[in-house]
């Protein structure tokens, strides 16, 4: 049962998606809950004024001081220089704590936890599994790092002996703990979709990063399980876990549960789900991509696993109920349509790894063949503005027929010999017979989309993990 003891608990930074998610779940437990950050913004500024938490613009000591805080919540955007950080560690006045061991502590606590981790995916099967648990009546609780299209809303309690789903992020917890989050969630059921490079800026390197995956895997309990991507050769190479169960999943012939016959076009994507041989599913959804085949299968297998103490994996399908994902959206701002005519259609897209943007294309081409495919790629992410993916970046846009490269996000800030080089992408790209081009400003390429494309009929997809500067909507409202 959760702990009733109840506090004053401030965030520092929380107008972030995992971190207002997590204020409003503290406030649904009773706690009274407040929170600080520079330029209280929406969405997450009305979704935490709604649930009655105080919102306090900037970062001023008094501020927090005045609230009386029982506790305080350090951001991981947050760094040292932050006034109200520098009272805390000046003072030792307020206990304080990272978001993930507030999460693992006070919301996860002792009920079994589902954690989705991987490079990419995280937030995808996160919700498909969220969704999943509430169709088979396991009331779960969860957090969702993205707005989920098929949940009333990115956060909910569940019950008190209900799982609990969270996405496991790889990256460090605070400034104080640079621990990966994911280490605070202690999970019950791992979710291991894949493993490739990122975050350059506090991995080293692919050797660095599997490290911390390793020292996950550490503390799956004995009557746990890992769900591992059978079909990832980074994964595969991770030490064994013998104190626990793992189960693989993926299309090759080796795997426990295999995707099979996965089929795209237009209609949408099809496949059969078999484990150990034998047909469990027939998935027919809207869904794009082989990516979203894995997201749904390790949703599926969690669902089924989380609803039986000591499931029989000989007889797993016959002890369980099964969901349905006919219907499933996923998440905003994944694969979203925003403008579908027949002139023009306008997607946007959090991709900003080479590997999600060539999985994206692939699927868009299935789906839209006759299209021409323009695509817009903001360089914003902390590894995705150094030059570690540079031609990976060049390969994978060149599956579109012309890609527009934005400005480099805060360039300033990134050595000239570290930085990627969109001079040197667009030559590549145009190497293999594709057009590009590349924009000192992100409003010059809105200002090309919007005056140089032809009447031909062509899918334009935005690729950033940010705003694009406006650049998004802004073209989308024009395209209508």
């Amino acid at each position: 049962m959760r702990k009733l003891l109840l506090m004053r608990v401030f965030f520092i930074g929380v107008c972030g998606t995992a971190m207002g998610n997590a204020a409003v779940l503290l406030k649904k437990l009773g706690h009274d809950v407040a929170g600080s950050d520079a330029g209280v913004y929406p969405p997450m500024s009305d979704v935490l004024t709604e649930a009655g938490i105080d919102l306090f613009e900037g970062f001023a000591e008094s501020q927090m001081l005045d609230w009386k805080p029982d506790r305080i919540v350090v951001g991981n955007a947050v760094s040292r220089g932050n006034p109200q950080v520098e009272r805390l560690l000046r003072t030792r006045e307020i206990p304080f704590v990272s978001l993930p061991q507030l999460i693992g502590e006070d919301l996860i606590g002792d009920r079994p936890s589902l954690v989705v981790a991987g490079t990419h995916g995280k937030t995808t099967t996160t919700s498909l599994t969220a969704y999943a648990l509430e169709q088979v009546g396991s009331s779960p609780g969860y957090l969702v790092g993205g707005v989920p299209l098929d949940l009333a809303s990115g956060n909910e309690l569940g019950g008190d002996e209900s799982p609990f789903v969270i996405e496991g992020d790889e990256y460090d917890s605070a400034f104080f703990d640079k621990r990966s989050k994911f280490i605070h969630y202690r999970p019950c059921i791992l979710v291991l979709n894949n493993l490739e490079f990122d975050h350059g800026d506090i991995f080293r390197d692919l050797e660095d990063i599997s490290r911390s995956f390793s020292h996950l895997l550490r503390i799956v309990p004995s009557d746990g399980f890992v769900l591992l991507n059978g079909d990832d050769s980074n994964l595969l190479a991770l030490p064994d876990a013998p104190w626990t169960t793992t189960i693989s999943v993926g299309q090759g012939e080796a795997n426990d549960l295999r995707i099979v016959d996965f089929e795209e076009d237009a209609e949408g994507t099809r496949f059969r789900l078999l484990w150990r041989g034998e047909e469990v599913q027939v998935v027919e959804w809207s869904m794009p991509g082989l990516f979203n085949a894995r997201n749904l299968a390790m949703a599926f297998l969690s669902t089924v696993l989380a609803q039986v103490e000591e499931p029989d994996l000989e007889d797993l399908f016959a002890q369980s109920a099964l969901p349905d994902f006919s219907a499933c959206q996923g998440v905003k701002r994944r694969q979203e349509i925003l403008v579908d005519k027949e002139s023009r259609v306008v997607l946007s897209d959090f991709g900003h790894h080479p590997t999600a943007i060539e999985g994206t294309l692939q699927s868009l081409r299935s789906r839209w063949p006759d299209r021409r495919i323009v695509a817009c790629f903001e360089p914003r992410s902390n590894t995705a503005v150094t030059n570690v993916f540079q031609d990976r970046f060049a390969d994978a846009l060149s599956l579109a027929d012309v890609a527009l490269l934005g400005a480099i996000h805060r360039a300033e800030k990134i050595a000239e010999d570290k930085r990627i080089d969109p001079g040197a992408m667009i030559r590549r790209i145009e190497e293999v017979g594709k057009q590009g081009r590349a924009f000192a400003q992100n409003s010059e390429l809105a200002d090309y989309l919007e005056t140089q494309l032809d009447d031909q009929p062509t899918l334009v997809v935005f690729f950033s993990n940010g705003s694009f500067d406006g650049v998004i909507d802004r073209f989308a409202k024009f395209a209508s």
